[in-house]
């Protein structure tokens, strides 16, 4: 808890068994309430370490993409009573130690959602991020900031937080299921005019941290610079793509979701 807002970090998890037990080791639990892992069907023994761990866990029958996992997690959370959701990759890539920073940023109202961005400081490149992808990143960034007037300093941590007013008001559910759902995501938080904050992350690279090739890398930066073009579209009435029509779903929080549980005693 904190000042009264109940704190839950979610792990959309993947074959995470060798980093899973070091993240969940440093998440300040005087602070926060739960934890709630999301197994996407790991081929690796993720939702036994989870269940070593006795942290309350979703494993999918099926793999459902990463944000087909990320929706799971935040039906999970909301169903829990949270009021603020922290969503935390189990990769050890960012650190675990800012959940709190992050969660008091939108626990005292100052900001609807937080990202824990590796481009401030430059801790990026210290903590090993390929190159490529740290101009890739740059550029996207910079693309971004024009096209939806914004200044961050990246869209594309996987380490952030958002209240449960964003998370009960976004169409996730139309969103894509794949990894174009953070910047989806993201585009619709500036669009419903939410106030977005940042807080700077070291950022770890190492084989057993989690990581899109070059080609899904390729295709997920023309899936942004789509999202983009559609935003603009969208914010100055020319055409609204499905997920900023007013006919786009919420997330669907009575859905009979394909997981089970192993609950934490």
């Amino acid at each position: 808890m904190l000042n009264g807002k109940k704190i839950v970090v979610i792990l959309p998890a993947y074959n995470a068994e060798k980093t899973l037990a070091h993240t969940y080791s440093e998440i300040c639990f005087s602070m926060v309430d739960e934890v709630i892992l999301t197994d996407d069907y790991s081929r690796d023994k993720t939702k036994d370490i989870a269940k070593e761990l006795n942290i309350t866990t979703i494993v999918h029958k099926k793999n459902k993409g990463y944000g087909g996992n990320q929706k799971s997690c935040y039906k999970a959370a909301l169903r829990s009573g949270a009021d603020i959701v922290i969503m935390l990759h189990p990769d050890y890539q960012y650190s675990p130690k800012l959940v709190p920073a992050i969660a008091a940023m939108m626990a005292y109202g100052q900001y609807d959602a937080v990202i824990a961005s590796r481009m401030l400081s430059n801790s990026a490149l210290r903590g090993g991020m390929p190159l490529y992808k740290f101009f890739a990143n740059k550029i996207l960034t910079w693309f971004q900031n024009f096209m939806l007037g914004e200044n961050l300093s990246e869209y594309h941590t996987g380490f952030r937080g958002f209240t449960r007013e964003v998370l009960e008001t976004l169409p996730l559910e139309d969103c894509d299921d794949d990894f174009i759902f953070d910047n989806e995501m993201l585009s619709l938080i500036f669009y419903y005019n939410f106030k977005v904050g940042e807080v700077s992350c070291p950022t770890k690279y190492f084989p057993e941290a989690s990581s899109i090739n070059f080609v899904r890398s390729l295709k997920y930066g023309i899936g942004v610079l789509k999202i983009s073009c559609l935003y603009v579209l969208a914010s100055l009435g020319f055409y609204k793509s499905k997920i900023f029509s007013k006919s786009a779903k919420k997330l669907d929080m009575d859905e009979e979701l394909n997981y089970y549980y192993i609950r934490r005693d």
